[in-house]
């Protein structure tokens, strides 16, 4: 038997990645990250155990690389659903899209994203990978289809401000509804509330529900940018 080439072994390796990653989200979202063994991951994901850290220096590292691709995958699809968004208020659909995935994921999956964000909050700090850098792009390409002039400050602002909007919504004792800090997103960005999915709670009082004329891009509004998703804008762009 002839060996196996080098794009057939790349693809072996590429799908051994992809479902320790899998493993991950289900394991550490069913048990917690500390009940969560990586003999266990591997077992689910079906691969040796070494083939953990082969492709990870460490558990906090395979988690970040997970649910990074967790929500670049449900980004991705909220983007792409349809039908697709177009004509002059397709950036304002989008950016409304991209608001709801990221704020569903902490009501889907509240154990994983609690404790993904405490890790980014550790001593290991953010961690770049290639899951992270496609989620990147993708949240950059949708402020440059809202019609930001800088999107490499604006992404940054935008990322912040779903960050802080998570942690808010799982605060242990004072945990923020998702309808109020998507309401306070919405008006950051001069979006409607019909926008996106809205949730089935429905709009908190005071919600504007008519959709708006051009508005600023999101490096010009006046949001006061928190990082919890609870900054202000002026009545006139309500």
């Amino acid at each position: 038997m002839s060996p196996r080439n080098a794009s057939v072994n790349e693809e072996l390796r590429r799908r051994s990645r992809e479902r320790l990653l899998q493993a991950t989200v289900e394991l550490v979202g069913e048990h917690g990250y500390e009940a969560t063994r990586l003999a266990d991951i591997a077992g689910r994901a079906g691969v040796a155990r070494g083939l953990v850290s082969y492709y990870f220096p460490g558990k906090r590292q395979l988690l970040q690389s997970a649910v990074h691709r967790l929500m670049h995958h449900t980004l991705q699809a909220a983007l792409e659903r349809d039908p697709r968004p177009s004509g002059p208020d397709a950036g304002r659909e989008l950016m409304a899209r991209a608001i709801d995935a990221i704020l569903g994921l902490a009501d889907d999956h509240p154990l994983l994203m609690r404790t993904h964000m405490a890790g980014i909050l550790s001593a290991e700090g953010f961690i770049q990978c290639p899951e992270q850098q496609r989620l990147a792009q993708l949240l950059r390409e949708t402020v440059v289809a809202y019609g930001s002039s800088d999107p490499d400050a604006d992404y940054p602002l935008l990322r912040a401000l779903l960050m802080g909007s998570v942690v808010a919504m799982l605060l242990p004792g004072a945990a923020m509804p998702r309808a109020r800090l998507r309401n306070e997103l919405l008006q950051r960005y001069g979006l409607a509330w019909e926008l996106g999915v809205p949730p089935s709670e429905g709009a908190p009082d005071g919600t504007r529900t008519q959709t708006p004329g051009p508005g600023p891009g999101p490096g010009t509004g006046t949001g006061t940018g928190t990082g919890t998703g609870t900054g202000t804008v002026q009545e006139g762009q309500r």
